[in-house]
């Protein structure tokens, strides 16, 4: 598949692990709030070095994996228990919880550049996710596990990774001023993607029956 394609599909993947409200979009833009936009877009920087890091492990990992189908077939089996527990979480027993406030303090430029290498750095939710994701595409033959095609799709998770960061920068007024249905329209919009992502799981795995 054209590099242009896995960089897009990098960058969608990647928005769909930042979307939920969580410890390093949430950050971003009580930073923003509080120190200004350009704080804010130097943590996401940071935030998205590690992220570069993190996807190219993840890719290594899952080329790997891909010689060793036994252990992928497990692996998927326990990936769709998890979205689908995910799922069913989200779209019937989720409720709306106020966010406990961030209030970061003030720092320079540099230092909250640090701030988002440290904070994604201790989150290692992405090299899972990402392993789990580019062995779905190679496994549909979307991905090589070339040089160029993981470049370009890490290049991309990286894109997306900043893309959602910066919606929250800017978009976090309306976030935080969401009302309770809106949170629940949020909740139901998580469990529809991971509702989706165990759909696509599921497919796959009656296909290597």
């Amino acid at each position: 598949m054209n590099i242009t394609v896995i960089f897009f599909l990098g960058m969608i993947i990647a928005l769909v692990g930042v979307i939920p409200p969580g410890l390093l979009n949430m950050t971003a833009a009580k930073i923003s709030l509080k120190e200004g936009h350009v704080r804010g877009i130097m943590f996401s920087i940071g935030v998205c070095v590690i992220v570069f890091l993190q996807t190219y492990i993840a890719a290594m990992f899952a080329r790997y994996l891909t010689n060793h189908p036994d252990v992928v077939k497990v692996l998927q089996r326990v990936a769709l228990v998890i979205f689908v527990l995910i799922t069913v979480y989200y779209l019937l027993i989720a409720k709306a919880t106020s966010k406990t406030e961030i209030d970061p303090q003030s720092k320079s430029k540099h230092s909250r550049f640090f701030h988002g290498v440290f904070l994604s750095a201790i989150n290692v939710f992405p090299i899972p996710y990402q392993a789990y994701m580019t062995i779905t595409l190679a496994s549909f033959g979307w991905l090589e596990f070339n040089k160029s095609m993981i470049i370009s799709y890490v290049s991309g998770a990286v894109c997306g990774t900043f893309v959602m960061l910066y919606m929250y920068i800017f978009f976090f007024d309306k976030i935080k001023n969401k009302n309770l249905t809106s949170q629940k329209n949020m909740n139901y919009i998580i469990g529809s993607i991971t509702g989706i992502i165990a759909v696509v799981t599921l497919v796959n795995i009656l296909r290597e029956l």
